[in-house]
């Protein structure tokens, strides 16, 4: 017996730094530019991934077998004004935690600048879908879930817990930076961190790497 699930874009703690949301959330956070590519206007439902747990959850409690569920957020933005209502909220976190401008000097939040000034446009790239959607009315009117966490309170969410846990995204970065940037690695560091034994998801990670190679 089996049961299938398919989800939209997610988004929340733990997720791996080369992802639009926590890449521009750790580049806004460090003054880097916020790469948009094309003009912005890509649509995407984005779902926090609690959100997708539960429904996992409501799912593995109460599907019967052999049934497939699409689970979404509810939530489309483009991603430029996604990108912007980051901004607006880090630039809020930063008004309300006068802690963060000596942690992160070259936010322009720090410098009462708007967070928003560090967005850059970049060349489309091939092949970039205009939109993603998905319709998860069948998992609400069915198995009674619905997403939780609304779309401003999930961006606030993450841009703070991701604030707060600079040393985990940290080592996440440094990993991939002493190892020549190379994503095998970056992956490697990013799952021993996310699952708290290093020692075991990197000798796991390695040996894998080893026999494929």
């Amino acid at each position: 017996d089996f049961t299938i699930s398919n989800c939209s874009n997610n988004y929340g703690p733990y997720q791996f730094p080369e992802k639009l949301i926590p890449l521009c959330i750790l580049n806004a956070l460090e003054g880097r530019a916020l790469p948009i590519y094309g003009d912005g206007l890509n649509v995407r439902d984005w779902l926090h991934v609690e959100d997708h747990c539960a429904a996992i959850r409501k799912i593995i409690d109460s599907s019967p077998a052999g049934r497939t569920w699409n689970v979404g957020g509810g939530t489309e933005w483009t991603n430029i004004a996604l990108v912007e209502d980051l901004c607006a909220a880090i630039d809020a976190m930063f008004t309300h935690d006068a802690a963060l401008k000596e942690r992160f000097p070259n936010c322009p939040a720090s410098h009462s600048a708007r967070t928003a000034e560090l967005i850059t446009y970049v060349k489309d790239r091939p092949g970039h879908d205009r939109r993603y959607a998905i319709d998860s009315r069948r998992l609400q009117h069915g198995l009674g879930w619905r997403p939780e966490i609304g779309d401003a309170s999930g961006l606030k969410r993450t841009d703070a817990w991701y604030a707060e846990k600079q040393r985990w995204w940290g080592a996440v970065l440094t990993g991939e930076e002493q190892m020549g940037g190379g994503r095998t690695i970056a992956l490697i560091a990013w799952t021993s961190l996310r699952y708290r034994s290093e020692a075991k998801a990197l000798a796991a990670l390695e040996a894998k790497l080893g026999r494929s190679e």
